[in-house]
């Protein structure tokens, strides 16, 4: 049973941390993969120097200003597809950043996609577990809700919360405890 709109429509803290436990799935003609989510980020809109919302809408951001879940993906080092969870209503621009997975279906089209065979090293990144699923640059606006990649409860987890990681640049919000973690 996938997660319903509603549980999109709420502010990005909320949704990152009760999106860790969750079961997110690709269905795509090479097979399905999925993986329990196990580390989040939120990234707050106008209140967060760490959000690209953070100086306004421009085209990469767009999708960010229409309601929650959908797929927003964006390249980084010229490389890496990192994939997001838009997060709360229209016009409020915030969003959950994908940072880990435990692997449950499709493993071994993930090990393909990889080029690895170590279970640990298949999703332990926002990149790694994007080329894993076989998210694209393609995957922009996707609707979480359709057919080709959705989000299912799964487990119930402890979550812990801590800084993000790798945005030193924001300043303050660099210290945000925005994080969310599986804890055990």
């Amino acid at each position: 049973m996938k997660l319903p709109r509603e549980f999109y429509l709420r502010d990005g803290l909320t949704v990152a941390r009760e999106l860790v436990g969750k079961k997110i799935v690709t269905n795509l003609p090479e097979g399905v993969t999925s993986g329990i989510i196990i580390e989040t980020e939120a990234y707050m809109g106008a209140i967060d120097a760490a959000a690209h919302t953070f100086r306004g809408k421009t085209e990469r951001t767009k999708i960010f200003y229409g309601a929650g879940g959908f797929v927003y993906v964006y390249l980084i080092y010229g490389m890496h597809i990192c994939t997001n969870v838009v997060a709360n209503v229209e016009n409020v621009p915030e969003a959950v950043l994908i940072r880990a997975l435990r692997p449950v279906d499709g493993v071994e089209l993930m090990k393909i996609r990889r080029g690895k065979k170590n279970l640990r090293e298949l999703c332990s990144g926002p990149g790694k577990l994007s080329q894993a699923l076989g998210i694209t640059k393609n995957f922009y606006g996707e609707d979480l809700c359709g057919e080709k990649i959705f989000i299912e409860p799964a487990e119930t987890l402890r979550v812990a919360a801590t800084k993000r990681i790798n945005i030193d640049y924001a300043g303050e919000a660099a210290d945000y405890p925005w994080r969310f973690v599986a804890a055990d």
